[in-house]
């Protein structure tokens, strides 16, 4: 496995940072300047970008549609050249960094009465910010005082901003299933704190599963449903302070708790029995062997965000993302094989983990 399955943390895609595609208001109007911006994006042309997004606002093109039906609509193209393999890890960072600066042309008007106060954040260890961003400035553009507090906020800094400034709600982002039981602690002590939550972002799932597991008192798709469904209303107060066992009475079994805790000794022993049943690895560069341990470390962190969760599809999904990576960039899928092997081997006390493995073979022997 030497394709860089890790640049999953600094890629898009289905567990990467791009940010969801919301349903345009209107195709016919934002799809020729989404065109253009991603002509200019894809050539690192921020002057040219800057220049698209003013024509597309001077032609009458409303803020709000710039915002998600071509900005947004192009960071969702960039997620998607990245899995292909038609963009590189620095060609998506510097796409990304284009769309996030291009955000300040957009009017930044003060409305004449505030709807309320938002604080926007991403979970703590969370890094991927355009989401956040988009649903951030969808709601300035809508009237609400918004506090965005960007990537990786601490839950302890976030509950001290929510004292200090009182927020009605808290939109709170993640892009990678990997941080679900660090967006629970947070979701449940904003909670604690008398503050509702609204969970966001791919980590969730598709149709925000994880949200309701987790106990978020709501969930939106995409910044511009985030949008609506606070302006219908504000979200009702939390119900009182509880624990995560609450939620997740499965963690009663401390499979979660051992597997996460042994999980450095996991890639490592994992490593190197793989080294015994592939003998090529020994001759391996530095780097080759630095990448192949992220990647097993991956592998053992989507299965412990599995099991905090109890899904198989956290785990399904990973796997099934990673080899269709995997095939774009020429590396057979089946050497995802060996690694679930070598790990079922040192969790054959853990029935839930051996399930998630199972379940794994499956879904990457089912692929076309």
């Amino acid at each position: 496995m030497t394709a860089r399955i890790t640049d999953i943390d600094g890629g898009p895609g289905r567990h990467g940072v791009g940010a969801r595609h919301a349903t345009p208001q209107d195709d016919a109007a934002s799809a020729p300047w989404a065109d253009k911006l991603w002509a200019a994006v894809r050539t690192g042309d921020e002057y040219a970008a800057v220049d698209v997004v003013t024509d597309a606002l001077s032609a009458g093109v409303e803020p709000e549609s710039v915002l998600l039906d071509v900005i947004g609509a192009v960071q969702h193209k960039v997620g998607l050249e990245w899995a292909a393999d038609r963009m590189s890890v620095a060609d998506e960072h510097a796409a990304t960094a284009i769309n996030d600066r291009i955000i300040a042309v957009l009017p930044a008007r003060r409305p004449a009465n505030s709807r309320g106060r938002i604080t926007v954040a991403c979970v703590d260890q969370e890094w991927h910010a355009l989401p956040a961003r988009l649903v951030s400035e969808t709601l300035r553009l809508r009237g609400w005082r918004v506090d965005y507090l960007g990537a990786q906020v601490p839950t302890a800094h976030l509950i001290g901003h929510i004292h200090r400034t009182g927020p009605d709600a808290v939109c709170l982002s993640s892009s990678l299933p990997t941080r679900l039981p660090l967006a629970h602690s947070a979701i449940t002590a904003v909670q604690a704190a008398g503050t509702p939550v609204m969970a966001g972002g791919l980590a969730f799932g598709a149709d925000g599963r994880y949200a309701r597991l987790l106990g978020a008192d709501a969930w939106a798709p995409d910044a511009r449903t985030a949008a609506d469904r606070l302006a219908a209303g504000l979200l009702p107060r939390p119900v009182p302070a509880h624990q995560t066992i609450d939620d997740l009475p499965h963690l009663g079994d401390q499979e979660y708790t051992l597997v996460a805790g042994s999980s450095t000794r996991l890639v490592r022993d994992t490593f190197q029995r793989l080294e015994q049943h592939i003998p090529a690895m020994r001759d391996y560069s530095d780097e080759q062997r630095e990448r192949t341990a992220e990647d097993i470390a991956h592998i053992v962190n989507f299965l412990t965000a599995a099991l905090y969760v109890d899904s198989d599809e956290v785990f399904t999904g990973f796997l099934t993302w990673t080899a269709e990576v995997l095939t774009a960039r020429r590396v057979p899928a089946r050497s995802l094989l060996p690694c679930l092997d070598l790990l079922e081997e040192q969790l054959h006390d853990f029935p839930r983990a051996r399930r998630l493995l199972d379940a794994g073979r499956t879904a990457l022997a089912s692929r076309p």
